[in-house]
């Protein structure tokens, strides 16, 4: 096994729980061959080291010869897999349903063709359950080559059934490799750019989008089929900021998986997102009560019956919490108390997620905790968390959040006073948003202001300075592709707060109030 495999061993142990670890070793014991002690006498001395040193494990156990090292290591990987299958196999669907279709092969290859057909049957009503039409349509040949392959050829109603059930299943996959297609060519374009930027993009992508779907009579779709066009239409909305349209979208979505709870169970994930979906249409909107409401469902997903959270659905849950609660204080400006309730108490574990997470949820966290800190007035933190973003090395992601970062960065040295290092910054954030062509009037604008500051007006000149910037600001809330400028940050309020010389914390918390009242 390579180093690289080796690594991925060494994972895979890390990764596992007590339970699954102690049903491990059950698992192993009960097969009773002697080889078998040398893989848990392997798997031990890799748990307990931190970082996998192949060397060490040789001095610790010289019974472990150089030469089978490579093959045991590879035997052990397959155990832990098997192991792991069987430890979760009440709790997965797609493995249920696989067994069944397994021990329904091996009846038919005995000749055991009803013992055979009664496993189809227990695996089709788990697969129509869990909404998996990959496996229904295997259920479906297996059913045809006992047709095929017995004297029994069946009733015309029964070929008729079989060939009907076919080809609406063949539609329905069909229907879902389109929308799913759709929606990850899609989001692919997002986490390169955000949100689209001017008309041209906006035509390119709205094009794209309606002469790549079919036409759709939504309601003869399936359940199944209408979940992944929901989610394609949330994904769509979301990109060119039609607000409204993704919440409705989000909405029925989430509707759809709640009158299904056995679908649900199925696919947590997938409600998760869902949730997630519903949950970011609900801030862009300032539906504070409905946003808290849904929160509250997402914090009660043990509560569901049956809810297995595996480590990929703990991680998804703990994004999704700190995400959505730093979003609410954003919603009522409580940025102070999001300090004290979030980063305070929370820091360490926010990094250590982090160091799981994809490099896009790693961006939107870098960003978010930046902002609440500049609400919060804390601006050495903001510019701290901004660098999390400038500094990142791969740069063809999230371009939008790039280029803001760098502008708020400037903001925040302007609050700390920091002249010299905003006359650098300004250059370099100039070859930036030309070189990612995110030059746009907000942009310009801001630019412009702090490139002025090098005369060092007095207060009231800044004032006035200050007052101007917000009267070129203020008809871009109206413009449809400017506006999307302010889902990054709120710069009327900061105009305003040093317009009023009043902190930006209070001018939000007084519009917020308002607004959700």
């Amino acid at each position: 096994m390579s180093k690289g495999k080796s690594k991925t061993l060494f994972d895979l142990i890390k990764s596992l729980d007590k339970n699954e670890k102690r049903y491990f070793k059950r698992f192993m014991l009960s097969e009773g061959q002697q080889e078998d002690r040398k893989v848990l006498l392997l798997f031990d001395l890799i748990n307990a080291q931190s970082e996998f040193d192949e060397d060490k494990l040789l001095q610790e156990a010289p019974s472990l010869k150089p030469s089978q090292l490579s093959n045991l290591k590879a035997y052990l990987y397959e155990k832990i897999l098997q192991s792991i299958r069987q430890f979760h196999l009440a709790k997965m669907g797609d493995v249920q349903i696989r067994e069944q279709i397994d021990f329904a092969q091996l009846l038919f290859n005995k000749r055991l063709y009803q013992q055979g057909l009664s496993c189809l049957r227990k695996a089709k009503k788990l697969a129509i359950a869990n909404g998996n039409l990959e496996l229904r349509l295997e259920i479906i040949k297996l059913e045809k080559r006992i047709l095929l392959f017995t004297n029994s050829h069946g009733t015309t109603s029964q070929v008729d059934e079989i060939i009907r059930e076919t080809s609406q299943i063949t539609e329905q996959i069909n229907n879902i490799n389109i929308f799913s297609n759709l929606a990850i060519r899609l989001n692919s374009l997002y986490t390169r750019i955000g949100y689209i930027r001017n008309e041209q993009e906006y035509l390119k992508v709205k094009d794209y989008f309606h002469t790549t779907i079919p036409p759709i009579e939504e309601e003869k779709l399936s359940s199944i089929e209408k979940i992944y066009l929901y989610r394609l239409y949330v994904g769509y909305y979301f990109f060119i900021q039609a607000f409204e349209n993704g919440y409705t979208a989000a909405q029925r979505l989430v509707a759809l998986y709640e009158s299904m709870p056995l679908l649900l169970q199925g696919n947590i994930e997938s409600y998760l997102q869902a949730l997630n979906s519903l949950l970011i249409a609900q801030n862009k909107l300032y539906k504070y009560a409905e946003f808290v409401e849904t929160n509250q469902k997402l914090h009660s997903i043990d509560l569901i019956p049956s809810v297995h959270i595996n480590e990929s659905i703990r991680i998804r849950l703990l994004k999704y919490y700190y995400v959505h609660e730093i979003n609410q204080y954003f919603m009522t400006g409580d940025f102070s108390k999001g300090i004290e309730l979030i980063m305070n108490g929370h820091e360490k574990q926010i990094l250590q997620l982090m160091n799981v997470l994809d490099k896009h949820s790693v961006l939107i966290f870098y960003y978010k905790i930046a902002c609440l800190y500049f609400g919060a007035g804390q601006f050495r933190h903001a510019v701290r968390w901004m660098g999390g973003i400038i500094n990142i090395p791969n740069a063809d992601m999230r371009e939008d959040l790039q280029c803001f970062a760098r502008i708020i960065t400037l903001i925040a040295h302007f609050e700390l006073d920091n002249r010299d290092v905003i006359k650098y910054y300004i250059r370099s954030t100039y070859r930036f948003l030309l070189m990612k062509e995110d030059l746009h009037l907000f942009q310009k604008y801001i630019l412009g202001f702090l490139k002025k500051l090098h005369d060092d007006p007095d207060e009231e000149e800044l004032t006035r300075r200050f007052v101007e910037l917000r009267n070129q600001l203020l008809p871009l809330l109206n413009s449809a592709y400017e506006k999307r400028a302010f889902l990054y940050f709120d710069m009327i309020s900061w105009l305003e707060s040093k317009i009023e010389k009043r902190s930006v914390q209070v001018i939000i918390q007084e519009k917020a109030a308002l607004r959700l009242s």
